[in-house]
């Protein structure tokens, strides 16, 4: 089995995988809990289906591609922040800090990205895909951030690993931590190593859809008062945040 071959299995695999999640999220009905995360799912999901079908035409499959990757970047972020939002929700200080975290870094990652482009020399595909990888990632770097601060804060936030939020940032932390190194490797190595890069993102991206798939279908844990300290400590956080921003 050649590389290319194996890469259109995992597509063609990430397909089947994307249906059977975007079908879960409405039987089950979490576009009411998380809808942005539902919205990343179809849309990303309709950008792939569209990207298979035009394979085969070698410019409107690059201009799918990138817009597809342009749209899944603004997504991911957009999750991250529902993640947050939701750990947060009672807790109006954290949230509004969050709030500002999150416009601060899609700040910086417009400028970045426009900055790329402006960079080029000219508009041909060769320099749009630099410009957007560059946008890329950096959305990559600041998704893999905000996600590590997740996950090592935890405990603090009573995020535990049965919790809905805890595997939608592990699937989304995982990919994009993939992702990153990707990105980051692809322009230090030559054509012939592009095809393993390319196999271990679509298998991380088709591991992230089998974690949000699992986490879907399983029972999910109802918080219990062994989470009261933690919340405790956040409120004691809110309360210390929400001093300093009326100062």
């Amino acid at each position: 089995m050649t590389p290319v071959s194996f890469i259109r299995d995992l597509w063609v695999a990430g397909l089947a995988l994307y249906g059977l999640l975007a079908i879960a999220l409405v039987v089950k009905r979490t576009w009411r809990q998380f809808p942005v995360f539902t919205g990343y799912v179809w849309l990303t999901f309709a950008m792939n289906i569209a990207g298979y079908a035009l394979r085969r035409n070698q410019i409107t499959y690059f201009y799918t591609y990138w817009i597809a990757e342009a749209v899944g970047i603004v997504l991911g972020l957009a999750v991250v922040y529902e993640v947050f939002r939701h750990l947060f929700s009672i807790h109006g200080a954290l949230l509004r800090l969050a709030s500002l975290t999150f416009r601060i870094a899609a700040i910086v990652l417009v400028l970045a990205g426009l900055i790329a482009f402006l960079m080029q020399s000219s508009s041909n595909f060769t320099n749009l895909s630099r410009a957007i990888n560059s946008m890329e990632q950096a959305a990559r770097i600041i998704e893999v951030g905000l996600m590590m601060i997740l996950f090592i804060c935890s405990t603090a936030f009573g995020l535990h690993w049965k919790q809905a939020e805890f595997g939608i940032a592990l699937g989304l932390g995982f990919f994009a931590a993939i992702e990153l190194s990707a990105v980051t490797l692809r322009p230090l190595v030559g054509p012939s190593h592009v095809a393993p890069l390319d196999i271990a993102r679509s298998l991380a991206f088709d591991s992230s859809l089998v974690v949000w798939l699992g986490y879907l279908l399983a029972p999910e844990k109802k918080s219990s008062g062994a989470n009261a300290p933690q919340q405790d400590q956040l409120e004691q956080w809110n309360q210390a945040i929400r001093k300093l921003i009326s100062q």
